[in-house]
């Protein structure tokens, strides 16, 4: 499995390569595709500090939703490019995080994303403070 291409401090960085399914007939990957590749690299940034989301909903009754995000698209990438994809939290706060995201390909910039997540209860869906040791462990993270 792959590991984060950064040792902290900076960005973590994850590795995607993007496969027929994330392009669109033009062999381009299709724009929503991005959401997804930035959503694996927070995903991937949690786990790197022992942070789930199955251990968030389980011991914690509470999951990370996107609440916002805003992405730029800057150029194509295409059907088998290795993108290297980063999170690094931009700002916290008692329920919430922004990240700014971006998706290089061999170091140029192809797209970029701020994505804000809050922290929600299992029950009602509705904002929770973000559980303190959790919240350490990213804020420890950059």
């Amino acid at each position: 499995m792959p590991v984060s291409t950064t040792s902290r401090p900076g960005p973590f960085e994850w590795p995607v390569r993007v496969y027929y399914e994330d392009t669109d007939a033009g062999g381009v990957v299709y724009y929503a595709s991005y959401l997804r590749f930035f959503e694996r690299a927070r995903t991937e940034w949690l786990r790197s500090f022992g942070v789930t989301q199955q251990t968030l909903a389980e011991e914690h009754a509470v999951l990370f939703v996107v609440s916002k995000a805003s992405v730029d698209y800057i150029a194509p990438a295409r059907l088998d490019d290795e993108l290297l994809v980063s999170a690094k939290p931009a700002r916290f706060g008692r329920a919430s995080v922004q990240f700014e995201q971006h998706a290089l390909r061999q170091g140029t910039r192809v797209a970029s994303a701020k994505i804000a997540i809050v922290c929600v209860s299992l029950d009602g869906m509705r904002p929770v403070a973000i559980p303190p040791e959790v919240l350490a462990k990213m804020k420890n993270s950059q």
